[in-house]
């Protein structure tokens, strides 16, 4: 029942945090502390956080990409884990540094382990990413708007 549990708790996070920008769900769902075990290229790899800090992320990240949608693919339980593949696609109407915004869609996959504490909250991830793939389709998009593409 705890494997159930914490994936549906994982499920209803990602819908609620990432895809509605929902920053109050993170006082319910994430522990007092959260660890980004891994997780290349993102500005808070290696870093502990609070749940000001985790909503301090969650909003930088999404500003870029403010109607962005995790779409699960799969949900693995295993222990105190659960392991999420999804695909995420969202329209980058926000500036990143070296891109400004070009109102124009952009995809990404990969796999997250999430670790739970004792109280179904969450605790840190691990996480592999294809930002590569990002970074190629936003100068794609960029030379595309200019019309040097």
């Amino acid at each position: 029942m705890q494997l159930l549990s914490r994936k549906r708790r994982l499920s209803d996070f990602i819908s609620r945090v990432w895809d509605n920008g929902d920053l109050d769900a993170v006082d319910a769902d994430l522990a007092d502390t959260y660890t980004i075990h891994h997780d290349p290229g993102d500005p808070w790899d290696g870093q502990v956080l609070d749940r000001a800090g985790f909503k301090d992320r969650v909003a930088k990240s999404r500003a870029a990409f403010p109607d962005q949608h995790f779409d699960i693919q799969a949900l693995i339980a295993e222990g105190d884990s659960v392991v999420m593949t999804w695909l995420w696609t969202a329209t980058h109407t926000g500036d990143l540094p070296g891109f400004p915004a070009t109102g124009r869609p952009v995809r990404m996959s990969g796999a997250t382990v999430y670790g739970f504490d004792q109280d179904l909250r969450l605790t840190g991830h691990w996480q592999i990413t294809d930002r590569l793939g990002v970074y190629q389709q936003l100068q794609q998009n960029l030379a595309a708007q200019s019309g040097t593409g």
